[in-house]
């Protein structure tokens, strides 16, 4: 009986000891990630750049993106009034819209849901719903602004240099001792489809419609349909002609990049592989190869290119080529050195020579890997060529970049982000397809 405890209670400080050794690594692992994280915090200072953070700034990038701004301006310095689109060079209204009325001396700014402004000579009136009307005017060089009674919200600055209210993120007043600026913004991309100057601007689908099998022609020279789609075309801001040729370039570089790695990698594969070569020095040679091109990154490749041959889509497709010729090359000698040999011996044994052997033996199973890991490539390269492209390969990357540079609206960057989204959407469905078509050939798993 006391043997029996005995023996019990050494089964049970073995398990414990056993457990505690078993959970070690596990606590250890955890204890070193949780330490990682706090020196990752302090060494990226992410306490400061929390606190630096501007928050409102990124809403109104993000309104930008699918919002427009319309100004009304009375210049009192040049005696100007004006109604024009902000970021278009020849967006400004000769027929005031619907919502202005009146001119320089006398005018009414319907700015929606009761946000009226009246303004006559140097003076106006804004009529904010919920609050009251504000009145100002420049006497003396200065602003002198009346308020409703009650405290001052904080969407009015009211100074005498300077009178700006904002009640909502819509509509904005600011009046200084040089003009008076009304701002409306209105969701949604102006003059996406045509030209602010064109006569084809603000007309509905049934009027296009009409207009493309009109036999009175607009353009002497064109048929309406074919006008139509050149102003869609050739819109000077949008720049849809320019951007669909980015595109094209962009995939244009990571098919040929991919398709030349893969061309290159394959028979270089056979020779890296251990039971296709059996000489070890050359093995050696080979392998380093694919890790000296691929060791070096592929944007790093792309400015050496660039500066061997210039800028195009000549130096994307050779910076994916050189990276993706040592990863394919690797990944295929990797593939064929975990082949089946008793496959290959049985077609040996029918008498097949060596390649022979290689079509019916060594192909068939090499095939799926090889066709997975080509597409995916190619689709990954997709995305890389708009990385590649940003640095001056070309593509849209460098569309991208020159319109987030040229400070222009970010809708139309956006409008770029959105469409190479769609891009890699598309790239992705069709790799998908094809490897369904040639591994499974055509069945749906």
């Amino acid at each position: 009986m006391v043997a029996a405890t005995e023996q019990t209670a050494l089964m049970s400080e073995t398990v414990r000891v056993t457990v505690r050794k078993a959970s070690a690594v596990p606590m250890l692992l955890l204890a070193g990630i949780v330490l990682y994280l706090i020196y990752a915090w302090n060494a990226f200072d992410i306490t400061r750049l929390l606190e630096r953070a501007q928050l409102s700034k990124g809403a109104l990038l993000i309104s930008d993106s699918i919002a427009y701004k319309t100004h009304v301006t009375k210049n009192f310095r040049r005696g100007g009034f004006e109604v024009a689109i902000e970021g278009e060079r020849h967006a400004t209204y000769e027929t005031l819209p619907s919502w202005v009325e009146g001119d320089a001396d006398d005018f009414t700014v319907d700015l929606g849901e009761g946000y009226l402004v009246r303004g006559s000579g140097e003076s106006l009136e804004f009529e904010v719903p919920g609050y009251g009307t504000i009145s100002s005017r420049l006497v003396d060089r200065k602003i002198v602004t009346e308020l409703p009674e009650g405290p001052v919200p904080d969407w009015l600055n009211a100074r005498d240099v300077k009178l700006d209210a904002r009640p909502t993120f819509s509509r904005r007043l600011q009046f200084t001792r040089s003009k008076i600026e009304i701002h409306k913004f209105e969701y949604g991309w102006e003059n996406f489809w045509f030209p602010f100057t064109s006569v084809l601007h603000g007309k509905s689908v049934g009027e296009l419609v009409a207009l493309a099998g009109s036999a009175e022609r607009l353009d002497p020279d064109l048929p309406n349909w074919q006008f139509i789609l050149s102003s869609f075309w050739g819109n000077p801001e949008w720049q849809h002609g320019i951007i669909a040729v980015a595109l094209f370039e962009t995939i244009l570089m990571a098919v040929l990049g991919t398709v030349t790695a893969a061309a290159v990698g394959l028979p270089l594969a056979f020779v890296a592989a251990s039971n296709f070569n059996p000489n070890g020095t050359i093995r050696f040679v080979v392998r380093r190869i694919f890790d000296f091109v691929r060791g070096i990154d592929m944007l790093i490749w792309s400015l050496i290119f660039i500066r061997a041959f210039g800028l195009g889509p000549l130096t994307g497709s050779l910076a994916i080529a050189f990276t993706d010729t040592g990863s394919l090359g690797k990944l295929f000698s990797e593939a064929l050195e975990n082949i089946d040999r008793k496959q290959v011996e049985g077609v040996e044994s029918t008498g097949a020579n060596r390649w022979q052997r290689y079509r019916f033996g060594v192909i068939p199973q090499i095939l799926p890997v090889f066709t997975s890991q080509f597409l995916y490539y190619v689709e990954s390269n997709t995305r890389s060529a708009t990385v590649i492209g940003a640095l001056g390969a070309g593509g849209i990357g460098l569309v991208l970049v020159e319109t987030m540079r040229t400070s222009r609206d970010w809708e139309n960057t956006f409008y770029i982000i959105g469409l190479i989204i769609v891009m890699v959407f598309v790239m992705d469905g069709a790799s998908g397809w094809l490897r369904r078509k040639l591994i499974a050939g055509g069945e749906s798993r």
